[in-house]
């Protein structure tokens, strides 16, 4: 073959090689779509499924209006009765002694006892229908003061008083244990389990949703600075009464009607009972309580509107 005829066509395969060998090549990684690009954290070894691109902003990413809505809802300091953790909760017996307005409050105890009693057929009901059932068809206003226990027990009439927007949720602890010696023969808890005691409470309640305070009633209203000191971080007001109706035990429904309306006046809190079997008689009293405070010219009110009248809310 002619010398002049070959070098032509080895250029001509040498050309070919070269562009074969650029179609291999692989793409650029420049090139690649986005999902070739994984955000890792600055103190990440490695890239996990987990990591996300961060979208580009100027300061941290801002939660959404539902975020922010849910956020506000569930945050104790926006609520009634919030108090500085940073000081012992302070306790009220009563709200300014002017204008007309006085609280009802209702209290659901719920011990060990209780509880075994009521499982095993000892005891009907420690839930008193009848007292919800006249405020509600009197549109009364009204705070409950619930047990963790009891509303593990009654988890339907929770939801009922829940729903109803004149009635506030207060806490009365987990399980109606004493904070102090001595304390009408309660068993006692131990400074160490206080907080976290009452702590549970708020979260039993705080599913049911509903008008919830940071309102707080001490078993049998005994407390001391030991106990005082125990509950300061969880932010709470303690609240006794300065009407003690003395309705649990009570034989007759007179006692307790003259008990509320021989020392009831402006700003009063009323420390009644919602558990039936302990207190048989609060459901008779209740209407003649109410009529004898409407001659006085005394309204019920939410706990919060008679502690504080700035806080009242419309109830729609």
């Amino acid at each position: 073959m002619n010398r002049t005829r070959v070098l032509p066509l080895v250029a001509i395969l040498t050309a070919l090689a070269g562009v074969l060998a650029l179609l291999a090549l692989p793409t650029p990684a420049a090139e690649r779509g986005p999902a070739a690009i994984v955000w890792m954290p600055a103190d990440a070894a490695t890239p996990t499924p987990e990591a996300a691109r961060p979208t580009p902003t100027s300061g941290a990413a801002r939660p959404t209006a539902t975020a922010e809505a849910d956020a506000a809802t569930a945050t104790p300091e926006a609520r009634p009765g919030s108090s500085d953790p940073r000081h012992r909760p302070p306790v009220v017996d009563h709200g300014p002694r002017t204008g007309n307005r006085v609280a009802l409050t209702f209290d659901a105890d719920m011990t060990d006892a209780m509880r075994y009693q009521l499982r095993s057929g000892a005891v009907r009901s420690y839930a008193n229908a009848a007292i919800v059932d006249l405020l509600e068809r009197q549109q009364v206003p009204a705070t409950f003061f619930l047990t963790g226990k009891w509303v593990e027990e009654y988890p339907e009439m929770t939801r009922r008083l829940a729903a109803n927007p004149r009635f506030e949720l207060a806490n009365h602890t987990y399980g109606h244990l004493a904070f102090t010696p001595d304390c009408y023969g309660l068993p006692t808890i131990s400074r160490q389990r206080m907080a976290a005691d009452v702590a549970r409470t708020f979260d039993v309640i705080a599913p049911y949703g509903g008008r919830q305070t940071r309102y707080f009633r001490f078993p049998g209203l005994c407390h001391d600075q030991v106990a005082l000191t125990a509950l300061a971080p969880l932010g709470v007001t303690v609240v006794d009464g300065d009407v003690v109706s003395g309705d649990p035990f009570a034989k007759s429904w007179r006692p307790i009607v003259a008990a509320v309306l021989s020392r009831v006046r402006p700003g009063s809190v009323v420390v009644l009972h919602v558990t039936e079997a302990n207190a048989p008689m609060t459901d008779e009293a209740l209407p003649h309580i109410l009529a004898g405070l409407a001659e006085r010219g005394l309204t019920p009110a939410p706990l919060s509107e008679v502690l504080d009248p700035d806080q009242e809310q419309p109830i729609r």
